[in-house]
């Protein structure tokens, strides 16, 4: 009975965590990597390939609305292609938390560049969904007009690239919360 009144009081369980314990959470690491290396590289090669020309009077005059005509846009492929790039690279290291699952010092830089990723990555995918947001309503008190119902083709593959983003970023945050629980469990099993 004292023993569970020093529980209740704060105390630490000495019970051991079994050594295999971070095993799952490494392979849902690798599995979540790949998920994202699809997401985000799908977002880049959607919106880096997309494009649409509509004619004018004539069929010499031609409207064409490419993804570089945005600055938003190009900063939404370049940021997208970099943190695929960071997947990739940083497979190997989930695939060496899976052998050694008690490998601290490579959890905390995974943990602190995953950040860092997912900081680029919102800022890219937020961009490049404000001028999405304009070319679907415009802005009335500065008179510009939404420009989909031109570009209809454009804004749905605008609009599509920015699902692979965002999938990008929940990926991320999962990455981080999962090495945060890795590395609490390795904290438990030191104590």
């Amino acid at each position: 009975m004292a023993k569970a009144g020093r529980m209740e009081e704060g105390g630490v369980s000495k019970a051991p965590v079994p050594v295999g314990s971070n095993k799952g959470i490494s392979v849902i690491d690798l599995v979540l990597r790949l998920v994202g290396i699809a997401g985000t590289l799908g977002a880049a090669i959607a919106m880096g390939t997309n494009e649409q020309t509509l004619p004018f009077f004539t069929r010499f005059v031609r409207f064409n609305a490419q993804y570089d005509d945005f600055t938003s846009f190009r900063l939404f492929v370049v940021v997208n292609a970099i943190v695929s790039a960071y997947f990739v690279l940083t497979i190997p290291l989930s695939i060496v938390h899976i052998m050694r699952s008690v490998a601290r010092g490579t959890r905390i830089l995974l943990i602190i560049l995953d950040t860092i990723m997912l900081a680029l990555l919102t800022a890219g995918a937020s961009a490049a969904a404000s001028i999405v947001y304009l070319a679907h309503n415009g802005n009335s008190s500065t008179n510009w007009l939404p420009v989909c119902q031109q570009y209809g083709d454009f804004c749905q593959g605008a609009s599509g690239s920015l699902i692979g983003s965002f999938g990008g970023i929940v990926v991320l945050i999962l990455t981080i919360l999962l090495g945060a629980m890795a590395l609490s469990r390795l904290a438990k099993r030191i104590v």
